[in-house]
């Protein structure tokens, strides 16, 4: 994969006609490093996020080695890894592909949230006794931007009598529940911590593991979250309340939070209608967050129209597609005098932006590189510089 030390290297070199994915390993590779170091658990990376291998290669050069899967694809893809171990957490799945993954690829871990889908692991598994059920609960996705609730967890009347039934057939117990993508108050765990503590009480089980899913934030313009240490201690502080908290190992399934920042994508704008420009990536490729979720991306000009001191304007965007719903609503702001043929960086897309993008309309075709500088925005602490990412092999 060819390598530049910016975009705007990319850029003023080469003119690029198609859109380009621009990966940053050394991102990925901090992220998983400053989480496993921080997290006093098991840190299982959502695979969903992003599986492009040289992501793969560097959260797995930072320690990650047990992965999130919600499919066969994915479980064939992650059996590939050295050294993974793989949480099918998926709460509702084919019986074909529970009896594959627990056969073919060794998998021990399965999430549920009813009694049917507990018969079905059972069947499916030959009613196997070495396995490590987690019942996932549903809780508030208040205060994230992206809510994921109502379509699994098992109800507060319901999870009681789940988590009993679940612990007379598991050899070990896991309670899981999801904040929702985009966690922006670190309270969402620990509220549904809470919730997770009582259907302990209630159950009179033991629990072996507590997994507090995803929701881990990044950072986009106008949705800046508290720094993650603040979610960890959070997390931390009710931990150590509940009924199971010596005894009861912690999990956490980051994926928008490892891979965010280390991919962009540089587009061309091919057309401009006052405040609008029409670019050659858009919702249905891998800009899809910033039209259907209400993210906005953050945005910066390459390339001779980035050149000087310029004044900056408020602008939406439209992808090439010849779907009127293909906008970036933004604001991006960027320079009053931009135009046809020039070019932008649009960031943050390392989460979902590749996995969602389709070939609509013809359109869908990236080039890949790579590239040494920092992310526009981070969570992490920043690298000494690019000469460091040579020196460490990003």
């Amino acid at each position: 994969m060819q390598e530049f030390e910016t975009a705007d290297q990319l850029v003023r070199a080469r003119l690029p006609e198609r859109p380009v994915l621009c990966l940053r390993p050394h991102a990925a590779r901090r992220a998983a490093k400053w989480f496993c170091e921080n997290f006093r658990g098991t840190v299982v990376y959502a695979l969903k996020a992003n599986t492009a291998p040289v992501i793969l290669d560097a959260l797995s050069v930072a320690g990650i080695r047990h992965f999130d899967v919600g499919s066969l694809p994915e479980i064939e893809l992650a059996a590939d890894i050295p050294g993974a171990q793989l949480f099918y957490m998926n709460p509702v799945k084919a019986r074909g592909a529970i009896a594959r993954a627990y056969s073919e690829f060794g998998v021990r871990q399965f999430a549920l949230d009813s009694e049917a889908e507990l018969e079905k692991i059972l069947d499916a598994t030959g009613y196997a006794n070495d396995l490590a059920l987690f019942v996932r609960i549903a809780c508030s996705n208040a205060d994230s931007l992206i809510p994921l609730e109502g379509k699994f967890g098992a109800q507060p009347g319901e999870a009681g009598g789940l988590l009993m039934k679940t612990r007379a057939v598991a050899a070990q117990l896991g309670i899981t529940f999801h904040v929702g993508s985009q966690a922006m108050r670190p309270e969402n765990f620990s509220q549904a911590l809470e919730l997770a503590g009582q259907t302990i009480r209630g159950a009179g089980v033991l629990a072996d593991a507590i997994d507090v899913g995803g929701g881990f934030p990044s950072c986009y313009p106008g949705a800046e979250p508290p720094p993650l240490e603040s979610y960890l201690t959070e997390i931390e502080t009710l931990r150590r309340t509940l009924p199971v908290s010596q005894s009861c190992e912690l999990i956490c399934e980051p994926g928008r939070a490892l891979v965010a920042e280390a991919e962009s994508v540089v587009v061309r704008v091919d057309a401009r209608r006052d405040d609008v420009l029409y670019i050659n990536d858009g919702a249905f490729g891998t800009l899809f967050d910033a039209a259907r979720s209400g993210l906005t991306y953050p945005a910066r000009a390459l390339g001779n129209c980035a050149d000087g001191d310029v004044p900056l304007q408020a602008f939406s965007l439209f992808g090439p597609s010849c779907d009127a719903s293909d906008r970036m609503p933004g604001p991006y702001m960027l320079p009053d005098s931009i135009g046809e043929g020039d070019y932008i960086e649009i960031g943050q897309i390392g989460a979902y932006g590749r996995e969602l993008a389709t070939r609509f309309n013809g359109f869908g075709r990236y080039e890949e590189i790579t590239l040494l500088d920092e992310p526009m925005t981070t969570m992490y602490p920043a690298r000494a510089s690019v000469a460091d990412a040579r020196a460490t092999g990003s």
